[in-house]
Order: C-alpha cells, then sequence, then structure tokens
C-alpha cells in the first residue's frame, strides 16, 4: 500500500466533506462611476469621437455592480461595468488594488465584464503614450488615463463591499425568452456583407447569422428566501444610444433600475453579454417598422420593459442552498487569424490605389465630415460607413501588419474563467464572440445552463468562416485577431474545463 497516496485520499475527502456542509455566501456590490461634468465627456465605441453635450450631458448614470460567491474555499468575485470594454490594464490595476485592501482575495478569482455600451468615457487605453497624448491635446476632455483613476477606489470598492458583505444564502436559476438581439449584418447576392445594410434593396438575400432570444438568469437569495440580486445573461450588447451625444447605460441599466422597484432598492443585477459579436438591439428586417427604430431613447424603455418582464415571469427552478462551486483561472492559447498571400496581393494594390486617391489625412477628414452631415439629418444611425474610403484602407493595412507578424505571432493568449455554481456553468472570453460559437459551447456543456459571458477583456471580434469570406465590418482583422480556427479551439477548451467540473468527458 503507497502510504503517501492514502494519506492525500483522506485528506481530500475530508475537504471535500468540510466544503460540502459549509454555507454558500454571497454578497454584491454597487458603485456610481458616472464622471462629474467637471470636464468635457467622451463617449467611447465608434471611429470618431463624441463628447456629451454640454447643456445635457446625461441621459442615465453608470454603475459597476459586483458580486462575492464563497463555499468553503472555493469563491469566485465577479464584476459588470457600463463601459465599452475592460482593458486588461485596467483589470489589473483593479486586481492589485482589491488584494491590497483584502490580502485574503487572490486577484486571479476577480474577472469583469461589461455591458458594452457605446455611451461612457474610455478606460482604453489607459496607462499607455497614446493615452497621454490624448490627455495633452485635449485637457479639457476627460482623459482615458483620469476616467481609470477616477473608476478605479470605486470598482475596487464594490468589490470589496461584495466581499466583506456575504451571507449565507442561496441560488436560484431560470431562463426566459426575450426579443432583444438581431443580426446585425445585411448578406447580398454577390456575397457581401454590411453592419446595418439596406435591407430594401433587389439584392439582399438574408442575414448572415443567427438570432437567440434565449436569456439565462441566475438569481442569488438570502436565509429568507428573498432575491438579492441577479446574474441577466443576453446575447446582445446594450448600445441602443450609440450614435447620440449622452452618457448612457443604456437599456441594461435601465433594465436594472427598474428591477429595483420590483424587488427593492437593494437588489442587485450584473448583465453579461453572451456570445454577440454579430448581434445588435436593432430589427433589421422589420425596419423599425413595427417597433422604434432602435437608436433612441423609446428603445432604451422597449428593451427594459421587455426584460423586466422576462425576468419577473420566468419560471424558476427550485432554490438551491448546498451547491457545488467550482473555480478556475486558465491561461490559453488559441491559433492567431492568418491572411493568405492572394489576401495581401490584393490588399497592397488596393491601399496603394486609395491611398494616391486620398493623401495624408484626408480620407479621415472625408469620413468625419461625412458622419456630421448625417447626424445633422438624424433619425436612425449609424451616421459612420463602414465602406468608406478610410474605413476600407484601415482593413488593408491591418491585413498587411497582420502578415508582417504571424509567423512570428502565432497564437493569442488570455485568461478563460470557468465557474460551476450547482447545475450552471460560466465561461469568460474578452472577444466579440460570433453567437455561432456560444451555441456549440452551450450545446455541448454539462450544465443545465451555461452562461457565456464575453467582452471580459479587449480580444476584438471572432467572426465566422462565412464572416471572414464576405469581408463586412467585424468580419475584418483590423477588428480582430482571432478567426474561426481560434474560435473553435476556445469552443473546445471552455467545455472541457466545463464538462471536467461536472466529472464528465
Amino acid at each position: 500500500m503507497n502510504i503517501k497516496k492514502t494519506v492525500l485520499a483522506a485528506a481530500f475527502a475530508l475537504v471535500a466533506v468540510a466544503e460540502a456542509g459549509a454555507p454558500l455566501e454571497i454578497g454584491w456590490g454597487e458603485v456610481d462611476i458616472t464622471p462629474p461634468p467637471t470636464k468635457r465627456i467622451p463617449l467611447c465605441g465608434q471611429y470618431y469621437q463624441r463628447l456629451a453635450d454640454v447643456k445635457d450631458p446625461y441621459h442615465s448614470r453608470l454603475k459597476f455592480v459586483a458580486t462575492a460567491m464563497k463555499k468553503g474555499d472555493e469563491y469566485v468575485l465577479m464584476g459588470g461595468m457600463d463601459n465599452v470594454t475592460v482593458w486588461q490594464p485596467f483589470v489589473d490595476r483593479v486586481r492589485a488594488r482589491v488584494h491590497q485592501l483584502v490580502p485574503e482575495i487572490a486577484p486571479e478569482h476577480i474577472f469583469m465584464g461589461c455591458i458594452h455600451t457605446h455611451s461612457a468615457p474610455a478606460i482604453r487605453p489607459s496607462g499607455t503614450p497614446r493615452a497621454e497624448e490624448m490627455e495633452r491635446k485635449q485637457p479639457d476632455v476627460w482623459g482615458p488615463n483620469e476616467y481609470s483613476d477616477f473608476a478605479l477606489e470605486r470598482v475596487a470598492g464594490a468589490y470589496v463591499e461584495a466581499w466583506k458583505g456575504r451571507k449565507p444564502g442561496g441560488v436560484q436559476r431560470a431562463f426566459g425568452q426575450a426579443r432583444v438581439g438581431h443580426c446585425r449584418l445585411a448578406l447580398y447576392a454577390d456575397g457581401s456583407t454590411e453592419m446595418y445594410g439596406d435591407t430594401n434593396r433587389p439584392d439582399f438575400v438574408g442575414m448572415l447569422e443567427g438570432e437567440d432570444d434565449g436569456v439565462e438568469m441566475l438569481f442569488t437569495v438570502d436565509e429568507t428566501g428573498k432575491r438579492t440580486g441577479l446574474l441577466l445573461n443576453v446575447a446582445c450588447p446594450s448600445q441602443v444610444m450609440e450614435a447620440n451625444y449622452q452618457v448612457s447605460s443604456d437599456f441594461a441599466g435601465a433594465t436594472r433600475e427598474k428591477l429595483k422597484k420590483v424587488y427593492g432598492d437593494g437588489f442587485r443585477m450584473i448583465y453579461q453579454i453572451g456570445a454577440a459579436g454579430c448581434q445588435s438591439p436593432r430589427d433589421l428586417v422589420r425596419r423599425g417598422r413595427t417597433e422604434p427604430d432602435g437608436w433612441h431613447d423609446d428603445m432604451v424603455q422597449m428593451l427594459s420593459d421587455r426584460l423586466v418582464k422576462c425576468v419577473t415571469e420566468a419560471k424558476a427552478a427550485p432554490v438551491q442552498r448546498d451547491v457545488v462551486l467550482k473555480y478556475e483561472c486558465r491561461q490559453v492559447s488559441v491559433p492567431m487569424r492568418r491572411v493568405s498571400p492572394e489576401t495581401v496581393a490584393a490588399a497592397k494594390k488596393e491601399l496603394a490605389a486609395l491611398e494616391q486617391k486620398w493623401p495624408g489625412d484626408s480620407a479621415w477628414q472625408d469620413f468625419l465630415a461625412q458622419v456630421h452631415v448625417n447626424e445633422k439629418k438624424g433619425g436612425p444611425g449609424p451616421y459612420d460607413s463602414k465602406l468608406h474610403p478610410y474605413a476600407v484602407m484601415d482593413v488593408d493595412k491591418a491585413v498587411l501588419k497582420r502578415a508582417a507578424e504571424q509567423d512570428s505571432v502565432k497564437e493569442y493568449t488570455f485568461e478563460m474563467h470557468v465557474t460551476r455554481l450547482g447545475e450552471v456553468a460560466f465561461v469568460t472570453c474578452p472577444f466579440e464572440l460570433y453567437l455561432a460559437y456560444g451555441q456549440i459551447i452551450k450545446a455541448r456543456s454539462a450544465a443545465v445552463q451555461t452562461f457565456i459571458v464575453e467582452k471580459c477583456g479587449s480580444g476584438g471580434y471572432v467572426p465566422t468562416l462565412a464572416s471572414e469570406n464576405s469581408v463586412g465590418y467585424s468580419g475584418g482583422i483590423n477588428v480582430g485577431k482571432v478567426g474561426h480556427e481560434g474560435a473553435y479551439r476556445f469552443c473546445d477548451l471552455a467545455v472541457d474545463c466545463i464538462n471536467g467540473m461536472f466529472n464528465e468527458k
């Protein structure tokens, strides 16, 4: 008999028994991260800069919400930020500050996503020379460094509040359906696509990708069974207000505030974006003929009402208190997207012709002028064209840059956080992951419900092969480092880790 193995097995068994008897502890934290109007407020998310209206800068408040869950020695801290993205250096600063304030919290046990609003100040590229240059050129505007510093203590404080406020409780999973996200890529007969393209054209042949109206929900409850919070996972970014000139937490924020009226002011909600790199809150087939056009506050109210109805009417499973909690943070690598010699040759030829026609920054200036002309017309957006020569040149330059690097930089490495909480699993990625990949993970997962949490970082779009071939925005290599091959690898890694937590192959 191997005495060492026997002792280790006994020790693991004792830990398992102890954790099985330990209560599930849950805490929540929420903080306002809306910048004051001491400076002009930039609204990040487009190619061009938008500064919030001086006279009426606020549509709604920006928040950061955190939850901490612990059972025995296992624990995880999740967060959701009202921003366009979560820049990894900012996440690292937050983790370091939380660990400094509460040393027992290991930094790798913290992750955060975002609602992907296009109506909040940038935290990217905070801490870089580019950010410093931006702040030198516009001292009257909130810069990425300034806003990151402003948000840092607040965000860290929300995590600490959640951790220190933990109390015994339970979880209650639920599932519902709500029309929120729609494919935003119009497909034409020649195989090309256009984001928010005209679907009234004779050569329109359908939308490139599908839709998913499923809404994943996980409620938390206290010892009395009262609902205290919600993890709400929807395959759609919260960006109705993306062409407006006001700070806004969009329909995700509106949903959060409306749920407080249902469950009480202390109720907390984190909005998580599922795999939605090809999705938006606009139905391009009906073209605003049966509901608001999807670019203004009326759509914010409609979608938030729709989600509140979904949440309050969803049939929930029984509350579970003695649940399994497992958590893992892995550094994983997937293949970087490559470009073919034919693609490189075509990009060189096209770029040379465009640069001759549009020397210097003339294409950029024309792009901006076109945006402002379109803005004055009003009505639905978008006001910028991803088919403009400036945008085409941006893609060509990215192709040539990737060609120069692809033999030396072959993989993209990132953090993948996986959590099992009873019958539910969460898996994160830094990408804007196309819908199809989320469907693969959910279908193959051993969990009853699987929450894909995208935008936990800034890894760019991960398109399908069809989108790569169609050359439309979000399928281009200028806005994404990983292609379909890397996506399938990520799906395998995610499913293997989830199913390992459920002891299934």
